[in-house]
């Protein structure tokens, strides 16, 4: 499970960066200002997982089992959330309109916030 958490982490990592200079190059010259900052908070949070994802394996308080549901928590986490902010900041480039489904973005926000919540509890449960 470690390799793919780490994997999943170094992806999830690169296509933050990919989006990230694909908004600051190109989509800044069609996005608002609000637009693209609303874009760089979706690239943000997905490179806060990303870098938590990496580090997870190394945590060995936490059972083989709690970093699979904390795993799965982040990535679905992060699609919904840093997803659904691509799609409601890019919504009038595409005929799909994000925002039927931007009640998405804040369980997003809530899978990550357990997903790291769950870490902070096994910590502070831990004897060492």
């Amino acid at each position: 499970m470690d390799k793919k958490i780490i994997g999943t982490g170094a992806l999830m990592g690169m296509i933050a960066i990919i989006l990230g200079a694909f908004g600051a190059h190109a989509l800044k010259k069609i996005l608002t200002p609000e637009l693209l900052a609303t874009f760089e908070t979706g690239v943000r949070y997905q490179m806060y997982q990303a870098f938590f994802l990496l580090l997870l394996p190394s945590f060995k308080i936490l059972t083989e089992k709690t970093k699979k549901t904390i795993f799965y928590l982040i990535v679905i986490g992060v699609i919904f959330f840093s997803g659904s902010i691509y799609g409601l900041a890019t919504n009038y480039l595409t005929p799909f309109d994000f925002k039927t489904i931007g009640f998405i973005t804040p369980i997003g926000g809530l899978f990550i916030i357990i997903g790291w919540g769950m870490l902070a509890y096994n910590y502070f449960k831990s004897k060492s």
